[in-house]
């Protein structure tokens, strides 16, 4: 049994030791292609800017709904080459506010639609693949509605394609609308710096399957439909069509120096959702589409197996619970964890490296902005039980309905949003298993401490204070 246990264990470990070793890979890719001119295009003539669409999906979005269309309606880029959609499954009073804003905008002389569809089939995907049929434009910018583009947006976008006709996608970085707002929006712009500061760019400039975020990018509309358009056998269709366009050979592109803020969500249950929705996304893609990335000979091995790591990303939060869940039996059969095992924790150190490099490039207060690095790593393994539970949905086929993330209560009448509750997410009943895993860790540490064994103190310590912190987050809202 002792043997069995330490086999599990140590196999967890290394399944950890990947993940922070990727960090490191991707630290040493940064390096080497951080200095790469960044891509650049004279614009066109005054009359051969090309046909775009906006499109903007949105699904019960009443208090978003009035700024994401001012947003769009503010881009500067010749209105006669720009076409506007409001693509609303809603089923609120979001379809009224928005029929409104699309009269004013066509009173003002914008060419602007809005497609209510009365059946959600496909989620956005869904509704993405039926704007795609009524769009105009040559390019199509997405945003999401809780994103804020900056009028350069296109001006800054689409000189690149009208240079390179085999470019099939441009992303911008995603700034935050509302960092400041708690500690955990906080800690969450921590985590998005890291990836689209780091990880984004060296997916694009070493090649390494570059991806689209969902939103804040635009496409080129015969890349899409080459690449069999939008589809909604994922929760991530936006990773899906990414890896698809990329095995059929189109180029992506980044500008980390082009910023459209988005709001980073505000209650601990939304971002439980959010991350549980995209772990479910990644695993979905990497079984789809692994098979194909290890034979695609357009890319390097480091190439397709940095794409496969990435994908299986959040595996690392099962493997982590295996390592807690393990603690207390190792223990009570008093085997010592040796310190050869810290070759694994130096290995882990690779992906918290990043997080703190990224601040160090972009903010000049960066060091103050550290100082909710901590929340960022415990808010991190409370959402162990929540992700994986959901990769565990889609391992036995389970339903895995698209749940939008709640938007609008940042704002100063957040008071007033509580009472819609439409809006709220149900109580989940995880909450159960993050106090029992906040207990067992308190168990497991009393246990060491009163042996004398001091090698797990950090993890279940670490593991107490997680649990119960995203735990009383979610019983507090």
């Amino acid at each position: 049994m002792t043997t069995l246990l330490v086999t599990v264990y140590v196999l967890a470990l290394s399944g950890l030791g990947i993940f922070g070793l990727l960090g490191y890979v991707t630290l040493w890719y940064f390096w080497r292609h951080r200095a790469d001119p960044g891509p650049a295009a004279p614009e066109p003539a005054a009359g051969a800017w090309p046909r775009v669409t906006v499109q903007l999906p949105v699904f019960n979005e009443r208090y978003v709904i009035r700024r994401l269309v001012d947003a769009a309606a503010a881009l500067d880029y010749p209105r006669e080459r720009l076409q506007i959609q409001v693509l609303d499954d809603s089923t609120d009073e979001t379809t009224s506010l928005a029929s409104v804003m699309v009269e004013q905008m066509r009173g003002r002389g914008f060419r602007i639609d809005l497609l209510h569809r009365r059946q959600r089939a496909g989620y956005k995907a869904g509704a993405l693949e039926a704007g795609l049929t009524e769009a105009e434009g040559d390019f199509l910018a997405i945003f999401d509605a809780d994103f804020q583009p900056p009028p350069e947006f296109l001006k800054q976008t689409i000189p690149l394609f009208v240079q390179d006709p085999n470019l099939g996608m441009v992303q911008t970085r995603w700034g935050h609308l509302n960092d400041g707002h708690s500690a955990l929006t906080a800690a969450q712009a921590i985590a998005m710096d890291k990836h689209f500061i780091i990880e984004q760019t060296v997916r694009h400039r070493a090649d390494f399957y570059p991806k689209f975020n969902g939103t804040a990018g635009v496409w080129r509309r015969r890349c899409i439909e080459d690449a069999g358009g939008w589809r909604d056998d994922t929760v991530c269709e936006d990773l899906c069509l990414s890896t698809r366009a990329i095995l059929n050979g189109w180029d992506f592109q980044f500008l980390p120096d082009v910023v459209t803020p988005g709001e980073l969500p505000t209650s601990i249950s939304a971002y439980k959702n959010q991350q549980a929705r995209w772990a479910k996304g990644s695993l979905q893609c990497l079984i789809k589409f692994g098979p194909a990335i290890l034979g695609d000979r357009q890319h390097t091995l480091l190439a397709r197996l940095y794409a496969l790591i990435a994908m299986s990303g959040y595996l690392a939060h099962p493997l982590l619970l295996t390592l807690i869940l393990l603690q207390i039996p190792l223990l009570a059969l008093g085997y010592p964890l040796t310190s050869r095992l810290m070759f694994f924790s130096l290995l882990g150190l690779g992906q918290p490296l990043l997080f703190i490099i990224s601040q160090q490039l972009v903010y000049p207060d960066w060091r103050r902005r550290l100082r909710h690095l901590p929340t960022l790593l415990i808010i991190t393994l409370g959402l162990g039980p929540s992700i994986t539970r959901a990769m565990f949905e889609i391992l036995l086929r389970r339903p895995h309905p698209f749940i939008r993330t709640p938007k609008g209560a940042g704002r100063p009448d957040r008071g007033l949003a509580r009472r819609f509750d439409g809006y709220r997410l149900p109580f989940d009943w995880i909450v159960l298993v993050e106090l029992a895993l906040a207990a067992y860790g308190a168990a497991g540490l009393v246990l060491a401490l009163t042996a004398g064994i001091f090698g797990p103190v950090f993890l279940l310590s670490f593991c107490l204070i997680g649990f119960s912190t995203v735990a009383w987050l979610s019983l507090r809202e």
